[in-house]
């Protein structure tokens, strides 16, 4: 038996470091993962429970009310009027559609972000297709992709494409017949500025042809545990995607679908979670940046990304001398060997941690 050809599962090849960040005296600080660690805001809880006693299969594509649940949310938070509830396919999560999305749509070839999320490098090699990373799509010259990924508020960079850029994308995309799949996990979490999604009147001139956007319910509502995440867009690409679903199984359960209505039109959670997140960046920012950091990008997003200059594992070194883990930058592309990602998913105390520590540093 041979299995598909993938690269060592990142967090596995951190496990020295993370050892050595867990003698620190006063416990770790883990700043590697965008885990989330403040609680399940009770509304949700409590819609799943209403689900729970159900016995029968949920539906693929998902209950009505939760279909229209996204609609209303991507118009009033995102700014996206008009999509087609037909056009909403619930998903397992964000991660499985991302890994699996190249092999569901049958292309043949993609391109990627030079510094991106490893889970599209490994869904072009699940589906054993050509993969590029490219940021400028002039560079690709006659190419024709089946399928380019964008995404924005970046992760790891947390760097924001603008309305031109993501036009000049679906331009070049329609004129080759090519797909284009925009993550847009962190499209709430703009500090410096405001991302906006593909699929906003301003991006596509209200055409959604040929567009997938992408969403995930984990961070902004703490959901990661649920797997609750949803896509949405073309409601051609849409319908193909939930016919291949349909037949491999891949529905998310129905307390959890009760629990995404809830999370879905509360707007009051998702407010105070994204107070929280940047109450915390701007602590840990001014920290880094105290002891000879310097942060790129990162006016959006759940991350830091930075660098002293030096090999990405040097600085994770020094850090998790200090009882601080943090991702390094090679986890997310060859171009990224002197910078790390830090993440602002722990604990208002944890941080706190982080940041004394690097004050003594």
């Amino acid at each position: 038996m041979t299995f598909p050809a993938l690269p060592d599962f990142p967090w596995d090849v951190l496990a020295d470091h993370a050892a050595r960040a867990r003698t620190h005296p006063d416990g770790v600080v883990d700043l590697s993962m965008g885990t989330p660690v403040d609680p399940v805001p009770q509304v949700i809880q409590a819609a799943m429970g209403t689900a729970a006693e159900l016995p029968g299969y949920p539906t693929t594509h998902g209950l009505p009310e939760l279909r229209a649940a996204v609609v209303a949310a991507m118009a009033r938070r995102h700014g996206v009027p008009d999509l087609d509830p037909v056009a909403v396919l619930p998903t397992i999560g964000s991660k499985e559609l991302v890994a699996w999305l190249p092999t569901l749509l049958g292309v043949r070839s993609m391109v990627i972000p030079e510094v991106a999320y490893p889970t599209y490098e490994v869904g072009g090699r699940l589906a054993g297709i050509e993969v590029t990373r490219a940021d400028g799509l002039l560079a690709l010259g006659p190419a024709t992709p089946g399928l380019v990924w964008i995404n924005s508020p970046s992760n790891p960079t947390g760097r924001v494409l603008p309305v031109e850029h993501l036009r000049k994308v679906v331009a070049w995309a329609r004129e080759r017949g090519s797909i284009v799949a925009s993550d847009e996990c962190y499209l709430a979490l703009g500090w410096e500025t405001e991302p906006v999604s593909i699929l906003h009147p301003s991006v596509c001139d209200g055409d959604v042809t040929g567009l997938l956007a992408v969403h995930s319910l984990s961070k902004i509502s703490s959901l990661a545990g649920y797997r609750a995440g949803f896509v949405t867009g073309d409601p051609r690409l849409v319908r193909g995607l939930l016919e291949v679903r349909k037949h491999a199984g891949m529905i998310v359960p129905r307390p959890i679908q009760a629990a995404m209505v809830a999370a879905l039109v509360d707007d009051g959670h998702v407010v105070a979670q994204k107070e929280r997140f940047g109450a915390r960046r701007v602590r840990l920012r001014h920290a880094l940046e105290s002891v000879g950091f310097r942060i790129d990008h990162s006016e959006a997003g759940l991350y830091l990304w930075a660098t002293r200059g030096e090999s990405a594992w040097s600085t994770v070194e020094w850090l998790a001398e200090r009882g601080i883990l943090v991702a390094p930058g090679t986890f997310y592309g060859p171009s990224s060997g002197e910078h790390v990602r830090v993440a602002l998913t722990a604990t208002d105390e944890r941080i706190d941690a982080a940041v004394e520590r690097l004050k003594a540093a």
